[in-house]
């Protein structure tokens, strides 16, 4: 899962760029019309999220711990909560949206593996009696 980790991180820093270039857009799009959106907004708060999560989850990569997990679970379900509900007239968010998802699914069954692989390396140990 380490290398999932590394790769997710370096794309998520990618997506996050162009999510703000996006919401810059789409904010311009919003002010333009005066239509009251506040997707663009929404969409800033989203790459900052999603460039946080991939920091994280570059930092963890091997990290054998479930702390990192965690992390990326809040980081990335906080992100896909906000790009779903409050996405307005920036449907591409939604996609942005799906990618937090992603990585949320994969970070609970790293956590998974991890919980799983820690119990029986101490039912094996004779020493962590």
């Amino acid at each position: 899962m380490g290398i999932w980790k590394l790769i997710a991180g370096i794309i998520s820093i990618l997506i996050s760029g162009f999510v703000t270039f996006q919401s810059f857009a789409a904010g311009l799009f919003n002010t333009l019309e005066e239509n009251g959106e506040t997707s663009g907004t929404t969409g800033l708060f989203v790459a900052v999220l999603i460039l946080t999560g991939g920091i994280v989850s570059i930092v963890v990569h091997r990290s054998k711990g479930i702390g990192g997990n965690i992390g990326l679970i809040v980081v990335f379900s906080l992100a896909a909560l906000i790009g779903f509900s409050l996405h307005g007239n920036y449907t591409d968010l939604i996609v942005w949206s799906l990618w937090c998802m992603i990585n949320v699914i994969l970070a609970v069954i790293s956590l998974i593996i991890n919980s799983v692989r820690s119990k029986r390396n101490k039912r094996t140990d004779p020493i962590a009696v």
